[in-house]
């Protein structure tokens, strides 16, 4: 019998499991983003198993697809909640689809880690539930639009940025901490824009930008729309740099754009191309050897799902129980730092604090040859 085989059946026969949610979509426009995570949490859960499991017992993932779809995901969250019994939720990908399940974790006091989606309220939630139990293992939007803002005015020293951004909840979010941002340096946007998923076509709102004098846009949406928007910029021959949202390290950005999406910049919390540290480079090749895919899809969704299963395994054994609230009290007080994938976290999390990642925790990643690569490769055109 092979060893994991063998040591599930120990696990099994020992009694007891501990069932884990995991939602996002693993259809449509944003399923790269949600297959990656789901692919990234498998990866950590057959670790985990291998070596005992979690309090002895064998984790299961209990998987959902919500097709990036709002009721879907509220109808999702209440299915693993009060017929699946999971003992924890990692998710999702999508803004709307996070805001509209969020509460019913709340409401049965089940820790949800949101370990894709930047636009899903967490810290937001404390004054409608002061005993939160909704965490992110991912960039948020504040410190994404800071960062894509700092790399636009400070570091390439741009003065008229043009803002375009998918009409979507994260989107629309995404351009709202864009403007916060640069109004704190008081700046204006010269011109706002917006898009539609599954648009293909970003030149007329380019030919505004330009003729209201931008000299780089700033850009929030997912892969495909972002690569409508190099591709619609090489159309009508404008060469200004393209910052935007850790999405523009997606494949379906890099693929459906080609050489035009040669420097684009992204804040991003793991870069496959420059992983270094021992337990980044064990990912990428485990991560490889299971799924049979190099490079990754979209390697910052599945490393924040990896990481985030973790999380919750550092959590459990702290409590030395699955009951939700007492997870939720460890999540909040780790005593031990964890070494991910993502960066180091010591702690993650605090009583008044569910937000993981902080600036220190991510780094402005650029496209490059088809890949993303990490600073200091060059950021032009």
């Amino acid at each position: 019998m092979h060893p994991l085989a063998l040591t599930l059946a120990l696990l099994a026969a020992a009694g007891g499991e501990v069932k884990i949610g995991v939602f996002s979509p693993f259809t449509g426009g944003s399923a790269g983003m949600g297959l990656s995570m789901r692919n990234g949490v498998r990866l950590a859960a057959d670790e985990i198993n291998a070596k005992g499991g979690i309090l002895g017992k064998k984790v299961v993932l209990v998987e959902r697809d919500d097709e990036a779809k709002n009721e879907k995901g509220g109808q999702i969250l209440q299915e693993l909640i009060n017929r699946e019994h999971v003992a924890a939720i990692l998710g999702p990908t999508n803004t709307g689809v996070g805001d509209a399940s969020t509460r019913y974790a709340e409401q049965a006091k089940i820790p949800m880690i949101v370990n894709v989606s930047a636009g899903t309220r967490v810290n937001e939630l404390f004054p409608q539930y002061p005993d939160n139990y909704v965490f992110r293992l991912a960039a948020g939007d504040v410190v994404q639009s800071d960062m894509i803002v700092k790399e636009a005015l400070d570091a390439r020293h741009f003065k008229k940025p043009a803002l375009l951004c998918d009409d979507t909840n994260y989107g629309q979010n995404g351009r709202a901490k864009m403007e916060k941002a640069l109004e704190k340096r008081g700046v204006k946007p010269v011109y706002v824009g917006k898009f539609k998923i599954k648009d293909t076509d970003m030149t007329p709102q380019l030919q505004e930008a330009r003729a209201a004098g931008a000299d780089v846009i700033l850009a929030y949406g997912i892969g495909p729309e972002l690569a409508a928007v190099a591709n619609s910029m090489e159309r009508i021959g404008w060469k200004t740099d393209l910052i935007g949202s850790w999405t523009l390290s997606m494949a379906a950005f890099i693929n459906n754009a080609g050489q035009n999406g040669n420097g684009a910049t992204m804040p991003q919390t793991f870069i496959e191309a420059g992983a270094t540290s021992g337990k980044a480079k064990q990912f990428v090749d485990a991560y490889h050897k299971k799924f049979n895919e190099s490079p990754i899809s979209v390697a910052v969704a599945a490393a924040q799902g990896y990481d985030s299963l973790y999380l919750l395994k550092l959590a459990m054994e702290q409590a030395g129980s699955t009951d939700g609230p007492k997870v939720k009290a460890a999540l909040e007080n780790l005593k031990a730092p964890y070494d991910g994938v993502t960066g180091h976290y010591a702690p993650p999390f605090t009583p008044q604090d569910h937000e993981a990642v902080k600036e220190a925790n991510v780094v402005m990643g650029v496209v490059k040859g088809g890949k993303v690569v990490p600073p200091g490769a060059t950021a032009k055109k």
